[in-house]
């Protein structure tokens, strides 16, 4: 059995650790420190600058979560604008959603997605080679400031936390341009962290998203390897609140999709009550 172990560096004040059955692949990139191990109970594992981005054992939770909420909120998503997300999760799961015409994932780091295409391929499950996908290798920043007004319906950003790479994702110009290229009733989405560990993250980001979105508010899932408690996704949409929807309505959209009974986390009963938030995560929305 192998004694290497290899400890996560997002924290200074504690850390966890995942055994090194195998190394896969290590690359340090133009944009971080890529790094894909084995270990025989989580799986393939990404970390990228030392962090836990995704494991085989449980990205389900988080990329169900991430995608499903969002667009079966929305309800009708055409168009959808993915930014990171570099391991083909998130694209994977928007593209089971058949109302979906184009699905534009814009990543910058490509050798994330070369190397995940090589070591992490259950994770995209084949979602490279469908024709509504487009993925693009550039700065999300970039392409959303170009982008045409009202061109998305939904927006999903799967970034790193607010340090190196993903900390231009947290910026009031970047929500400015996110709410100008949706549509009237569009919507954002992105990974607030854990708010027990992270509140900054949570509540600065809402207050930023608040100048341009006509609501903001968040849901959470509990991802095992994202530790400290519930993992916060924060939300933000133009138009009318659609947050709080029954059962009944999100159920029909899964039947429609053909997506009830074949998720392993994410449910029309898991998605309401995701969006009923403990008072310590409540606490820091506007």
């Amino acid at each position: 059995m192998s004694k290497q172990w290899i400890d996560e560096t997002l924290y200074e004040e504690w850390k966890q650790s995942f055994r090194v059955d195998k190394e896969l692949a290590y690359k340090q990139s133009e944009f971080q420190d890529i790094r894909i191990i084995e270990n025989d109970f989580y799986g393939r594992v990404l970390l990228l600058d030392g962090v836990t981005q995704i494991t085989e054992k449980d990205e389900f939770v988080y990329q169900e979560m991430l995608t499903h909420v969002p667009l079966f909120t929305h309800g009708n998503a055409k168009n959808v604008l993915i930014i990171g997300a570099g391991d083909g999760g998130v694209l994977r799961r928007v593209l089971q959603h058949p109302e979906v015409e184009k699905a534009t994932m814009v990543e910058i780091d490509g050798d994330v997605v070369s190397l995940s295409k090589e070591f992490l391929p259950k994770i995209s499950d084949g979602c490279w080679d469908n024709p509504r996908a487009q993925v693009i290798i550039g700065d999300g920043i970039k392409y959303v400031a170009d982008a045409k007004d009202g061109s998305f319906d939904v927006i999903i950003v799967d970034s790193t936390d607010p340090i190196g790479v993903g900390e231009v994702l947290f910026t009031d110009a970047f929500y400015r341009d996110c709410a100008r290229i949706l549509t009237p009733q569009g919507l954002i989405v992105n990974q607030c962290g854990v708010p027990f560990m992270q509140a900054d993250e949570l509540r600065e980001t809402s207050l930023r998203r608040a100048k341009f979105f006509s609501y903001v508010s968040a849901y959470v899932a509990a991802v095992p390897t994202y530790v400290g408690g519930f993992m916060t996704l924060g939300i933000a949409g133009k138009g009318s609140n659609r947050t709080r929807q029954s059962v009944d309505v999100i159920t029909e959209r899964a039947q429609k999709a053909n997506l009830l009974g074949k998720t392993k986390y994410w449910s029309p009963e898991v998605h309401t009550a995701s969006f009923c938030l403990p008072p310590y995560i409540q606490e820091q929305l506007p």
